[in-house]
């Protein structure tokens, strides 16, 4: 028998969706349910917070020798077959109640996350250790386990060696409550976008929930610069200055769809940025 992974079942993965749904909401001007979910069911000494907690050590530990990650697996599934299996259950599904209440669950679900293989390695290693382990086929073990003790033994790479872009601002933030909401914004464009537009509230959103998902960013930059190009060009007949119309020209031809080699970065947020005020100039004309 081969476990099968249930983002439904996911106590690590839920609170990483919860805190990645605040930011997007933050930024949308929305009053974020999820704030009252994730303190409803994320604080206290209840099972589910035990649960979680096994899941944020191995997000938290990484670069660490072989001998101390077998060890921390070992002791993670030992901790987890003394959960109270029945109740864990039970506090799962008021969860995902609440989260169905307030958000559409296919859209809720289908936010991308950071280290989605180790969060799901370790649910269905724990699934397998709390079941018949008799039953379960190894060779599926064997990969869940490599897989949780290649997350803890790949090394930390230096964050000075780091290339500072928002994407990999964004994996540290989410992992932070206390971090969310406006960080990305007052760190990185509160002197030049002190007012955003909504389509620059907008792209930042997609950003934050598509962090992990490239070909998806690459989608949705590609259909902006579309319309930003089409706006320009159409905007650019009512400028009566040639000179502003050459220049106009020239940005309208210099704005290009992305390859899908061509890899994201901080470049491309700031370039729609300063392509939506311009626009935003353009229509004040």
């Amino acid at each position: 028998m081969k476990i099968r992974h249930s983002k439904f079942k996911n106590t690590g993965l839920i609170f990483e969706l919860l805190v990645k749904q605040i930011a997007a909401d933050t930024l949308s001007n929305k009053e974020s349910k999820a704030i009252a979910i994730l303190k409803k069911h994320f604080t206290g000494k209840t099972a589910l917070v035990r649960e979680f907690k096994l899941y944020e050590f191995i997000l938290k530990n990484k670069g660490i020798g072989q001998q101390k990650a077998e060890t921390i697996l070992s002791t993670i599934t030992e901790i987890s077959r003394n959960l109270d299996q029945k109740l864990l259950k039970k506090q799962k599904y008021d969860l995902i109640s609440d989260i169905k209440e307030s958000y559409n669950s296919e859209e809720f679900f289908g936010i991308q996350t950071n280290d989605y293989k180790a969060l799901a390695s370790l649910y269905c290693l724990l699934e397998a250790q709390n079941n018949d382990i008799t039953s379960i086929d190894p060779n599926s073990l064997v990969s869940y386990k490599s897989t949780l003790l290649e997350h803890l033994t790949t090394a930390v790479q230096d964050p000075l060696d780091v290339k500072d872009t928002l994407i990999e601002e964004y994996s540290k933030y989410d992992k932070d409550l206390k971090m969310l909401t406006f960080k990305i914004m007052l760190e990185k464009f509160n002197d030049n976008y002190k007012d955003l537009l909504p389509e620059q509230k907008n792209i930042l959103k997609e950003f934050i929930t598509s962090v992990n998902s490239q070909t998806r960013l690459r989608n949705v930059i590609n259909e902006e610069l579309l319309k930003i190009a089409t706006a320009v060009g159409k905007l650019s007949t009512k400028v009566k200055d040639e000179v502003i119309k050459i220049k106009l020209d020239e940005v309208s031809k210099s704005i290009k769809a992305l390859k899908k080699t061509d890899k994201i970065t901080d470049n491309h947020l700031v370039n729609l940025m300063q392509y939506y005020d311009l626009v935003n100039e353009l229509k004040s004309l």
